[in-house]
């Protein structure tokens, strides 16, 4: 599900100048991703190889995309939501079919994670992998030593055990604000049902963030970055991508600050963001130009090297950096594999369960 630099526009990032300003001028591409998902020469680039500018807007949860996209009128030619999401977004009728004959580089993926998306989209004819990754814990080695008086990598009970969550108050705890990578994780660390829905389990979820509710400071699904970056928080419930961002960012600041990441022992969730294209698109046909040129191993590789993310492009591998292939918390050992899920997307009752306990628990209320 996920987020580097300021130099990255967060609105609109247009660029280019083509052989043919004319065509320059008329062709263009508006996509729609998350925050900080990308390294801006790759827009450049595409603008200056295929003369479509690109106008880029950014989102920091499927929540915000999702409500859009049901709404319809976006505008945007291309979106990137967690395939989790999108299964019951393309139910509701908001995609329109990839045509698979204007993607020729679909030969450079990656068939484990094609076939992980299919389970989501079967036959995957509506999406394309982007970055996949993991949601665990982000967290200063030193600051979570101190308080914890271990260095042992954290697991769940570090954030959810009201007695090791105070621990860790002072210096600083962040989660996402988003309910479909919290819950499953609280669930997880109970020993249930990751994808439960029951009444009794959802309960037994919010007890435990209400509990430790007290020692939050806040939920964000963006700011844990920089927080964890500058060294102004301690741990993070976040996105495997955005801390191994944070962790690089804090290095080259040369602060003193480490960062890690920590896959927790119960299990993690697992997502895949993808490529779709919504039925309304005004620009269909350089929306697949746009996602074919993603789909090069070089630029798959340099996006993944950029952002920190796993991504599905099995060509793309040979091209990566040896801190981003060789590094098992981004591409995880076949043994840490096995403890991840998905989570698949939630029925309307059940949807109304869930958002009812996240605003009791956010609010503390």
């Amino acid at each position: 599900m996920r987020s580097i630099l300021a130099k990255l526009a967060a609105t609109a990032l247009v660029t280019g100048l083509s052989i043919t300003p004319s065509v320059a001028a008329d062709r263009v591409v508006n996509v729609y991703n998350w925050s900080d998902y990308i390294d801006s020469s790759i827009l450049e680039d595409f603008t200056k190889e295929t003369g479509i500018k690109v106008v880029y807007d950014t989102f920091d949860s499927n929540e915000t995309l999702e409500a859009k996209l049901l709404a319809g009128g976006t505008g945007y030619d291309v979106v990137v939501p967690t395939v989790s999401f999108m299964q019951r977004q393309i139910a509701a009728g908001v995609y329109q079919k990839l045509d698979k004959s204007k993607l020729p580089n679909l030969v450079n993926m990656w068939d484990v994670v094609t076939k992980g998306v299919a389970s989501f989209d079967p036959g995957n004819e509506y999406a394309i992998d982007y970055m996949w990754g993991t949601t665990g814990i982000g967290y200063n080695v030193d600051k979570v030593k101190a308080a914890l008086g271990t260095d042992e990598k954290p697991n769940w009970d570090a954030l959810f055990d009201p007695a090791k969550a105070a621990k860790l108050k002072d210096c600083g705890i962040y989660m996402l604000d988003s309910p479909t990578d919290v819950i499953p994780s609280v669930l997880a660390y109970l020993g249930l049902d990751p994808n439960s829905t029951k009444t009794e389990d959802l309960k037994k979820a919010q007890d435990v963030l209400m509990a430790v509710r007290p020692f939050v400071r806040k939920f964000h699904s963006s700011e844990y970055i920089s927080a964890l970056a500058n060294g102004d928080i301690c741990i993070a419930l976040g996105f495997s991508g955005d801390v191994f961002q944070a962790r690089d960012r804090a290095t080259e600041a040369n602060s003193g600050v480490k960062v890690d990441y920590s896959v927790p022992n119960q299990g993690a969730q697992i997502f895949f963001d993808v490529f779709g294209i919504p039925k309304d698109a005004p620009h269909v046909e350089e929306a697949h130009e746009f996602i074919n040129y993603m789909m090069k191993p070089e630029v798959a590789a340099k996006a993944s090297n950029y952002v920190f993310y796993a991504n599905g492009n099995k060509a793309s591998q040979p091209l990566l950096d040896k801190e981003v292939i060789d590094d098992t918390a981004i591409y995880p050992t076949p043994e840490v594999m096995a403890k991840l899920f998905t989570v698949p997307p939630l029925d309307a009752k059940a949807q109304r369960a869930v958002t009812r306990l996240w605003t009791t628990v956010v609010t503390g209320q």
